[in-house]
């Protein structure tokens, strides 16, 4: 199957839920009237104005081009960064930082299209029901029992040239993905949620996540070998938290949103909606559940997680209003769209690596920068900075900008440097923003969701030590061992 590079315009794709699309919504003259009044105020910055901190330089931008749909999730490979987009994903030589080039752009239209590669293989999830899984696919009810959503993989040996070359169909469709690679194959961990007795494809009770095997030098035999149910229930509705209205405001778990593998540690945590978890995955085609935790008081919708480098702490962030409404305001307060710090603990009997660890909640971190009324923030993607002895991450806000922070003392998070944009419009919610804040070999890349792809410099003596750490290759949803000297 030949990928579709770009020769005419992209055709709609119908996002899935969890993430917000591009949308547009007027707010209220009095929220209208508050937006212009804290800009002139200059408590926020005004319409497309850049703020950041002294810490950090904005290097480069570069605007969408080809693909005109929303942009989501990044992957890095050698001198080349790989954007998602809900049209198909676009490929960036990024030698010099300061001015990315654009390689090659490629239309496959599927929501969301997270991203990711592993040596000659790029990985893209769809979550949209499609007519088909070509790349020239329209959108199709999901009602329809030839409706297609899944994984799509594709061939990057030529940068200039992908090309697509296998295609699973999974179960709820694929939203987001996890590679755990070995030498000979990749597993994808498919995350999908949201089944109804309507939907052929997607039926309740819909609590686990698919596993495609990936052959590397066969990729074109690529298959579902597993579903393993990570929520067992006797009901109708399986397990995993049952939300309103036993839990107001939380969201009934059907699935995962995210899962972050640590293959060096045998661990992976998942963001299951209404539940966060904890996976060993020693055996990658039998991942089994170790913890599970709820919050029940202030997580709405648990969205990803990403591992400390000592493996001793996990940050879950929690996704309030689906990435489209405006939470970080002092109405929400700081709890609510937050990251949830957690403590990996060792209680067990056993020894060192006997002992099961536990998820020990201790700390809520959020943005103290308030936002507008016509701006979407909370909680998304994120990844860790390097840095020994030290326990920092970036992390995307959508129009919250990026935030860097430390949360070495887990009770006591705090933010060390920031880069934000002012909000898209005054009179309307215009989603946008950052979707992913990523550092990859020296520089903090972001996929802003309209404004496209930004380039950052920080310089801070509390993580210039990062600068010396090289990666050949980063999907931030499977972590590496940063300071692994055999890599």
């Amino acid at each position: 199957m030949l990928a579709s590079l770009l020769t005419a315009g992209p055709a709609l794709a119908i996002p899935g839920p969890g993430d917000t699309p591009e949308v547009s919504e007027r707010v209220s003259k009095s929220e209208a009237a508050d937006t212009k009044e804290a800009i002139s105020a200059g408590d926020i910055p005004g319409v497309d104005e850049i703020v950041h901190s002294e810490n950090i330089k904005h290097l480069a931008n570069i605007p969408k081009d080809a693909l005109t749909g929303t942009n989501s999730d990044l992957a890095f490979q050698g001198k080349y960064a790989f954007a998602g987009n809900y049209d198909g994903f676009r490929v960036f030589d990024i030698s010099n930082p300061k001015k990315p080039k654009t390689v090659s752009q490629v239309l496959c239209p599927g929501s969301q299209n997270d991203i990711s590669v592993s040596g000659d293989l790029l990985f893209l999830s769809t979550d949209s029901s499609r007519s088909d899984d070509s790349c020239a696919s329209t959108s199709q009810p999901a009602t329809e029992k030839s409706s297609w959503e899944g994984m799509k993989v594709f061939d990057i040996s030529d940068k200039r040239k992908p090309r697509y070359v296998a295609a699973v169909e999974t179960a709820c469709g694929s939203h987001t993905h996890t590679l755990v690679p070995d030498r000979k194959n990749v597993y994808v961990y498919v995350s999908s949620y949201s089944p109804s007795a309507a939907f052929p494809d997607c039926q309740p009770p819909h609590d686990g996540i698919s596993i495609i095997k990936v052959p590397r030098k066969a990729p074109h035999q690529a298959a579902v070998i597993d579903f393993p149910v990570l929520f067992p229930g006797d009901g109708p509705d399986g397990g995993g938290n049952p939300g309103a209205p036993t839990n107001p405001g939380v969201s009934k778990t059907t699935g995962c949103h995210d899962i972050t593998a640590l293959p060096h540690k045998d661990l992976a945590a998942g963001a299951c909606m209404g539940d966060g978890i904890l996976l060993d995955i020693k055996n990658p085609e039998k991942p089994k559940v170790i913890d599970q935790v709820q919050d029940n008081e202030n997580f709405a919708f648990w969205h990803s997680a990403t591992f400390n480098q000592k493996a001793d702490k996990v940050v879950f962030t929690d996704e309030l209003g689906g990435g489209g409404a405006a939470t970080c305001n002092a109405e929400i307060g700081p709890k609510r769209g937050a990251d949830g710090i957690y403590d990996l603990v060792r209680k067990g009997k056993g020894k060192g690596k006997d002992k099961t660890p536990k998820l020990v909640f201790r700390s809520y971190f959020k943005i103290d920068r308030h936002q507008a009324d016509t701006e979407n923030c909370v909680a998304h993607n994120g990844s860790i900075i390097p840095v020994k002895g030290r326990d920092i991450m970036v992390q995307a806000w959508y129009q919250g900008g990026l935030s860097v922070w430390d949360f070495t003392e887990s009770t006591k998070p705090r933010e060390i440097a920031y880069f934000e944009r002012g909000p898209l419009s005054t009179d309307s919610l215009v989603t946008g923003g950052s979707w992913s804040a990523y550092y990859y070999n020296g520089f903090i890349y972001s996929n802003d969701m309209a404004k496209g792809f930004d380039v950052l410099k920080l310089d801070d003596r509390r993580t210039d030590p990062a600068k010396k750490v090289k990666l050949d290759e980063l999907n931030v949803q499977t972590q590496p061992d940063y300071f692994d000297r055999s890599r």
